[in-house]
């Protein structure tokens, strides 16, 4: 039997957490080797094992993968939670592009300078109320079953869950006009190896606050 997938990066969220989310909703228990220093990153670089001198990576199945999308993609299909055929594969995609970018804007947040962390932050409601939660709470109604694609868990769910909570950490009633993504919030985080993980003591990671953006920033040499 293989091994336990091998998880490489920093204590933090980051880009790290998408995959963390997916491999503990698939059910599939993971180890991690934190980076903690410029060297660890080091270490990691010169032993080649880093395709493009980036993290995060993972080692999995004998391969040592990297590239958050790629790493995404091969966990969904791997654990069926990646529709059943192109069509459905397609609107998976399209969807998770669409919290990728979310996610993204709230992830950088507390990297950004003190004084435009408030233009940002409105700039981020904004976003969600207007831009992309309409557009999960229209697919639900008009798809008229408990998950965006099929009648079954996708990766789709999975990573607009993650969505949700980090907008709410932002705002806490941001979900208040879209009554069906409630709904929905409530359903997937009540699906058993969901739960198990949004439990403390989970390998969930908090959210990024002063203290992980100086050891990040000393890491990375940002």
């Amino acid at each position: 039997m293989a091994g336990k997938p091998k998880l490489h990066y920093t204590k933090g969220r980051g880009k790290m957490e998408s995959i963390r989310w997916l491999l503990a909703a698939a059910g599939v228990e993971f180890e991690e080797e934190f980076i903690e220093t410029k060297e660890d990153l080091e270490k990691l670089r010169n032993d080649g094992v880093l395709l493009f001198q980036q993290v995060p990576m993972v080692e999995v199945d004998g391969m040592k993968m990297v590239q958050t999308r790629a790493i995404l993609s091969y966990i969904a299909a791997k654990y069926n939670l990646y529709g059943k055929d192109l069509k459905e594969r397609a609107w998976i995609d399209m969807y998770v592009e669409g919290t990728t970018d979310l996610m993204g804007m709230i992830m950088y947040l507390p990297f950004q300078p003190a004084d435009t962390k408030e233009k940002n932050l409105a700039l981020i409601i904004e976003r969600a109320t207007t831009r992309y939660f309409p557009v999960y709470e229209k697919a639900l109604k008009d798809h008229g079953q408990d998950y965006l694609v099929g009648n079954k868990l996708s990766w789709a769910d999975v990573h607009l869950l993650e969505a949700i909570l980090m907008a709410e950490e932002c705002k806490p009633d941001v979900l208040s006009a879209f009554p069906l993504l409630q709904a929905f919030k409530g359903r997937i985080s009540n699906i058993p190896t969901i739960k198990k993980f949004l439990q403390p003591g989970s390998q969930r990671k908090p959210p990024t606050d002063e203290k992980v953006v100086a050891v990040v920033r000393k890491i990375f040499n940002i």
